[in-house]
């Protein structure tokens, strides 16, 4: 139904910033949640933003509350996610997901049918 790319990553000093963008493609874009989600060496993975098609609704996880913004552009279908004061435990795959229809945003993975590939962001110290 969507395909998912994402782009943006690289390498950055702590306290610097980075903005990651997930380019969709398909029919079906609208109506979807999307969420941004991590996953560090040795860690699981890790809910970080999450918002709804309207964008009325966005969620963070605790970890980057008041540092990281999620945010869309549905006529290019398109969701960023802009991270500043990086830190280094901040270092991660960094991977955008979608799903149809859900009411609310969803923290878990599993909540979400669609994936992109991710993209790496190293923070150094």
């Amino acid at each position: 139904q969507v395909q998912l790319v994402e782009s943006g990553g690289g390498l950055v000093q702590a306290g610097g910033s980075l903005r990651l963008s997930c380019a969709a493609s398909g029919r079906a874009f609208t109506r979807y949640i999307m969420g941004w989600f991590r996953q560090a060496p040795g860690k699981e993975r890790e809910f970080v933003a999450g918002i709804s098609w309207s964008a009325e609704i966005t969620t963070y996880g605790d970890s980057v509350k008041g540092r990281f913004i999620i945010s869309r552009d549905n006529a290019n279908n398109t969701v960023y996610l802009q991270m500043n004061t990086l830190k280094p435990e901040d270092t991660a795959v960094y991977s955008c997901a979608a799903d149809f229809g859900k009411s609310r945003i969803y923290t878990e993975p599993r909540a979400y049918e669609h994936w992109g590939r991710g993209t790496q962001v190293t923070v150094s110290s």
